[in-house]
């Protein structure tokens, strides 16, 4: 097998016309015409997936994440991607980023997010026109209503622990059956997830304000909005390296062998609980 026939695979499954006008995806570095033999599937690409890819003896590394999203003058070895672009041309290893139009496929990012925690996927959340099955983040549905203090220790238990943690914000007891869902950063989805009527809604990088005004419409007379769960933003997508991992292995059987990275590539390394400094907790 040849790195055009993995990307072919993978373009199959994420087309790239799916990808936002503003993204970057694509082959950054690499011969399509090169032999693999080994896959290597991540988030990020960064220096330490790249030592797993050389450790594994990939020729191939995927990642969700542009290394190269906006536009570059240049990539010297001192710069810390232009050091990631040398290091995977040295080691023969090519670089292959599915982002956008991986969130939008179905299945994709917010799929595997909706499977991680036990989701039954109904459609997405925003897509791409009516009726389309294509498109950003998923509702989907719980096999059995729970608290919502139960459900965030579902997705908790369910994603890749971090330092930032799950935080949910509504009522502890409220009851959750149908759930929204957004690998990465979906803030700006929080309208649409409440015109969706959903008692939950999971994504990463919740912002303070956003998310306090959210919560202040509950008060709102005939106003109902779905409670809120932040996870890190790496452990929300990391559940689509198994599933892009599963599209090469159906696609390519018995010729080429595919690994998750199970480096985290998470920014956040520290954290601290009210606990360790119970004198400045507040009512």
């Amino acid at each position: 097998m040849r790195i055009g026939d993995v990307i072919g695979a993978l373009e199959k499954a994420y087309p790239t016309e799916l990808a936002e006008s503003w993204d970057a995806v694509g082959l950054v570095c690499g011969d399509p015409d090169a032999l693999v033999q080994r896959v290597l599937f991540c988030v990020d690409p960064t220096e330490t997936t790249v030592d797993e890819a050389i450790d594994f003896g990939a020729q191939l590394l995927v990642s969700h994440h542009p290394l190269l999203l906006r536009g570059v003058h240049g990539v010297p070895a001192d710069d810390h991607k232009g050091r990631v672009v040398h290091r995977l041309i040295r080691a023969g290893i090519g670089l292959y980023c599915a982002h956008t139009n991986a969130d939008s496929a179905n299945p994709g990012v917010s799929d595997a997010l909706a499977d991680a925690i036990g989701l039954r996927v109904d459609r997405p959340l925003a897509p791409h026109r009516e009726g389309a099955d294509t498109g950003l983040g998923r509702i989907g549905e719980l096999p059995e209503p729970e608290p919502f203090r139960a459900f965030v220790q579902r997705v908790a238990d369910n994603l890749p622990t971090t330092a930032w943690g799950v935080r949910g914000a509504g009522d502890p007891d409220r009851e959750i059956r149908t759930v929204a869902v957004s690998g990465g950063s979906g803030d700006s989805f929080l309208d649409t997830a409440t015109a969706a009527g959903v008692d939950a809604y999971v994504t990463a990088d919740l912002r303070h304000h956003p998310a306090e005004e959210h919560q202040a419409r509950s008060g709102v007379p005939g106003t109902v909005v779905p409670a809120l769960v932040d996870v890190a933003h790496w452990a929300s997508e990391w559940p689509w390296c198994q599933q892009a991992a599963d599209v090469v292995a159906v696609a390519l059987p018995d010729t080429v062998e595919v690994l998750v990275s199970t480096r985290r590539t998470d920014p956040w390394t520290v954290h601290a609980g009210a606990a360790t400094n119970p004198g400045r907790a507040l009512a």
